[in-house]
């Protein structure tokens, strides 16, 4: 076969070949795709509107005339025949649809970039999803139906962003069709579909849903444009012998390409033939024995766009960036799944072994499992397994869950090693920065919890298959990126060294990797979460005011502190930086910072907690890169010694608080100090002298490209906090259930840490229970989450932001307590915290509080007072107890307390002490049914009392007792028993006397 030229068109002379070609403009393939496609959708909207109107406009909650447009999903998979004419039609549409594909990746393919067969896979990924949504309903399977539809909707983002990379400079009105008329306004229905979903309004819903299908169907139907820009033809021709006939088949003009001809070294000087090659790449045949058909594709100038280095690097960073998220994600939720045992065992319960995975890195010093490991498909793999930890949601058995958490700490644990054994150090360094950084701006977002975490579902605010998706995203593009040359290793086993890093290498491998391990607990302990420092510093109010930062408030400058703390070795010259971070004076900045963090409470002690944030997240990847440089065979010896020096810092912290629990915890009780002391030594091993180089200018080796792009996303990230605050931030105040009525509602519940009965986080469910429940005051028990442990979380962030409370969290995690914590609906005047006598046993928490009720003054104490163990400890907390009641009369009280003692009991039980010492009434002294929890007042009305099943949010229950306030300026004193406790018919009593509403359920 041959090409020749002449002129401005040129001819495909093709040789004893008996065909009879049918041209088709490759533009018709997007003309048929669209109409079939609006066919099949709107043929089904319009049957199922003429036929069944009512029906597939209704839903769970409301039908005609509320709702009076139909879903997507209602509308094309519920009814015959609306769902099976669509289905014949979509079904038809798959041949043009897969067509459109290989079209758009034949006239964009090139050897210069690997974007083009990317978003060739993209399209044929979204495609199949497209199918699956679409013949498994929701009816059929719902979550498989969204899982589907989830993936099809993240497949648009780089299948459109890939096309206007691809779009030709010169197809200028196709370019911005693609962009401003179709992207934008499907980035805004996605988001009013899927995020911003108003609960009752499904009509809109709908108007969105459909939004999505028939813009998704107009980008597609764009591609025709780049068709006719290229004048590309489909030749479709029968074969009627084999045998060879000379015959000229004109082509269209060159429009100035550079086509190169076969068999012809004498270019034509008006077509610009540059060079002769045995193809030619603008035609592309496939020959075929006699009676089969062939397809010729036959066109003018081969489009061969390039996606900018620049652009595919970003998308490289942004991918590494959410894999470093995961790492975060998935390492973090190993501690929380595990601690769910030890919560209903109050003690050792064998699966803190789980703890132990965490050496699994140490198995990189066995050489095949490494060098496997380095590879590409090593490293996707491992990857591809991780995200088991994710899909851990659905498991409902918690020993099972556990289980797959630990299978994919171990993958993802294999494939962060790896890549931090890869030498590239600072790089590492950084994303392991940023990664922590989206991890706790996700939390942030999400009321404290990971919503990727496996304790979480769609109930308890997971966004869970949103991760996966994402994650599946990143994992293809590190599977399709561009490989970089693999790390060789001599035959001893060693890996070699890079040129340049060959003499930059710590002169004590153990003393890096001691740094490496403290550092990394550090970050886990105190910053996987914004308001962990908060906690730290956390006393209370003071006249109406509280006196230091607010979680939900000013979590965001956390997240600054930590962003601008990454930022400083990115934008400081090497020497400059090297010099800095690994200087005495600048540790000596650390151990200052973390001592006013734990010496200072309030302001202080936050701004403290901010300056420790900035030292940790600077040395990052200093530290991380002095690790990095060793390898070979200390590979494996190197990250054994990091996590044993991490696991040890995890149990010592646990320790100190739950000593009562462990063989040997009395070493550590209440020894904060010492842990935050030994946190700080090892990490001096990564400064001067010890973690210094023999060249120090030359250690933190920062590619420019990195100082770009760090500053860059760590901006957006701050910024994104900002926002996410302010749009959690109340638009009204905390208002009484029932204003005007000087009546209030008021609750005890011992929560145990946020953690229903089968593993999963209670805070919605707890959320549910005190908005049914109208609890102006409520006392939770056993909050205080600030650990690795429990997950770093703030037990009171949804209620508190969703249904609008004042909120005070006792002691924090530096003062050794389990935690209690008090939300008002009225103004919090003053607070104070008290730790209360605890010689023996665990310390004890209490709040002393003042609320502005109706203008009336009273005092709420929130108490957790010591186990059953220690007799003199619950003595000597009761007195204090009735102490701090007795010394604000005749000022009204409420106290909410867990008291471990029997109704009634006499001394020394806690019982009769804090009745008659603290000069309170029992709510009920003749319920003899309770333990633990007790609720006591003086100086109001009560007027009804409940105790409330928990479902399964919790093995204790929820105490409710109702007050009403005197008159205004009158003092209850000497109340007597009779009038105190007289009875009444609720029917007799005014509608806001209704203590427990009739018909309320709770799961």
């Amino acid at each position: 076969m041959s090409s020749r030229t002449t002129g401005k068109h040129s001819t495909l002379t093709t040789v004893n070949q008996k065909v009879a070609p049918l041209f088709i403009d490759a533009s018709h393939v997007a003309a048929v795709h669209t109409f079939i496609a609006f066919s099949a959708f709107t043929s089904a909207l319009l049957l199922g509107c003429a036929l069944h109107y009512k029906k597939i406009v209704k839903n769970g909650i409301a039908g005609y005339p509320e709702e009076w447009f139909p879903s997507v999903s209602a509308t094309i998979g519920d009814w015959y025949p609306e769902r099976n004419v669509f289905q014949i039609l979509i079904a038809i549409t798959s041949g043009p649809r897969f067509a459109l594909i290989f079209l758009q990746y034949f006239i964009s393919r090139t050897s210069r970039s690997a974007l083009p067969l990317w978003i060739f896979f993209v399209g044929i990924v979204r495609t199949l999803a497209c199918g699956g949504w679409v013949y498994v309903t929701s009816n059929d399977d719902h979550d498989a139906h969204d899982v589907l539809m989830i993936l099809y909707i993240v497949c648009n983002v780089p299948w459109m962003l890939g096309g206007i990379m691809n779009t030709p400079p010169n197809h200028v009105q196709v370019r911005k069709r693609r962009f401003f008329a179709l992207i934008i306004p499907l980035v805004y229905f996605f988001i009013q579909h899927k995020v911003h979903r108003i609960p009752g309004a499904y009509t809109r819903y709908a108007f969105f849903e459909w939004g999505l299908i028939f813009l998704d169907v107009l980008y597609d139907s764009i591609s025709g444009a780049d068709f006719r820009l290229c004048n590309l033809q489909i030749a479709i021709g029968v074969s009627l012998d084999s045998g060879i006939e000379h015959k000229d088949i004109p082509l269209p003009p060159a429009h100035d390409n550079k086509l190169k001809s076969v068999d012809d070294n004498t270019p034509e000087p008006n077509d610009k033939i540059s060079s002769t090659v045995k193809t030619q790449p603008a035609i592309a045949s496939n020959e075929h024995k006699s009676g089969t058909r062939g397809i010729i594709f036959r066109g003018g100038r081969l489009l061969t766009p390039l996606m900018k280095p620049a652009l595919r690097s970003w998308l490289g960073f942004a991918a590494d960036v959410y894999l470093s998220y995961l790492f975060w994600s998935i390492i973090t939720s190993l501690l929380t799944t595990l601690f769910y045992f030890s919560v209903w065992e109050l003690g050792l319960s064998g699966a803190e072994a789980a703890l132990f995975t965490y050496f699994t890195p140490a198995l990189l010093g066995i050489t095949p499992l490494r060098n496997w490991a380095l590879t590409k498909w090593g490293r996707v793999t491992l990857r591809v397994l991780s995200l088991i930890g994710l899909a851990a949601y659905r498991i409902d058995d918690p020993l099972e869950r556990l289980w797959a958490v630990i299978g994919a700490n171990i993958a993802i644990l294999l494939s962060q090693m790896a890549d931090w054994t890869t030498g590239d150090g600072a790089y590492q360094g950084f994303l392991l920065g940023v990664g922590l950084v989206l991890s706790s701006l996700s939390k942030h977002a999400n009321h404290s919890n990971n919503p990727v975490w496996p304790m979480l579902n769609e109930e308890t605010g997971g966004y869970n298959k949103t991760g996966m998706v994402i994650a599946v995203c990143a994992i293809l593009e590190l599977a399709t990126r561009p490989s970089s040359p693999p790390i060789k290793e001599e035959k001893s086993g060693k890996l070699k060294q890079p040129p340049n890093n060959a003499k930059d290498i710590p002169r004590n491998w153990i003393a890096s990797s001691i740094a490496l391990g403290s550092l990394f607990f550090t970050l886990h302990c105190m910053f996987t979460d914004s308001s962990t420092i908060i906690a730290w510093s956390w006393t209370g109010y003071q006249d109406g005011q509280p006196r230091g930062p607010l979680p939900h408030l000013h979590g965001p400058i956390t997240l600054l502190a930590q962003s601008l703390g990454l930022i400083i070795p990115a934008v400081l010259p090497t020497s400059a930086s090297t010099a800095l971070l690994s200087h005495p004076l600048w540790f000596a900045y650390g151990c200052a910072s973390a001592f006013v963090m734990y010496r200072f409470r309030d302001w202080t002690g936050f701004l403290g907690g901010l300056n420790f944030a900035i030292f940790c997240m600077s040395i990052l990847p200093s530290v991380l890169s002095q690790s990095s440089a060793w390898q070979g065979d200390k590979v494996g010896r190197r990250h054994f010694v990091t996590f044993l020096v991490a696991i040890l810092l995890y149990l010592a912290n646990v320790w100190t608080v739950a000593y009562a629990f462990v063989p040997g915890g009395s070493y550590l009780r209440e020894r904060t100090d010492l842990v935050l002391a030994a946190q700080l030594a090892a990490i001096s091993l990564a400064s001067w002298p010890f973690g210094a180089s023999t060249r120090p200018n030359s250690m933190l080796r920062i590619p420019s490209s990195t100082r770009t792009r760090i500053p860059v996303i760590l901006c957006l990230l701050s910024l994104s906090s900002v926002l996410v605050t302010l749009l959690h931030w109340p638009v009204v105040g905390p208002t009484p259930y029932k204003p005007g009525t000087r009546t209030f509602n008021a609750g005890i519940w011992t929560i145990h840490f946020g953690i229903d009965n089968v593993g999963h986080d209670s805070q919605r469910r707890i959320r549910d229970v005190i908005r049914d429940m109208k609890l102006d005051v409520v006392g939770l028990l056993e909050t205080d989450l600030h650990r690795t442990v429990y997950g770093n979380r703030d037990l009171t962030r949804v209620a508190a932001e969703e249904l609008g409370y004042y909120v005070d969290l006792g002691p924090g995690p530096n003062l050794h307590t389990w935690g209690a914590a008090l939300l008002s609906k009225f103004p919090i005047i003053h607070s104070r915290h008290h730790l209360l006598p605890s010689p023996h046993g665990e310390l004890a928490p209490a709040i002393e509080a003042v609320l502005d009720v109706y203008g009336t003054e009273i005092t709420v104490v929130v108490s957790h007072n010591g186990q059953e163990e220690d007799p003199l400890d619950r003595e000597l907390q009761s007195k204090e107890l009735a102490r701090i009641m007795a010394a604000s009369y005749p000022r009204p009280v409420v106290f909410l307390g867990y008291v471990v003692t029997k109704p009634l009991a006499p001394r020394p039980a806690p019982y009769d002490i804090l009745v008659n010492d603290g000069l309170v009434y029992d709510i009920d002294q003749n319920d003899w049914d309770r333990w633990c929890e007790y609720i006591l007042y003086r100086g109001v009305y009560r007027t009804a009392y409940a105790r409330v099943s928990r479902g399964i949010v919790t093995d204790t229950e929820l105490q409710i007792g109702q007050f009403v306030l005197p008159r205004h300026g009158y003092v209850l004193t000497n109340q007597t028993e009779g009038s105190r406790l007289l009875r009444s018919f609720k029917e007799d009593l005014p509608e806001h006397h209704v203590l427990v509403p009739n018909g309320i359920l709770w799961q």
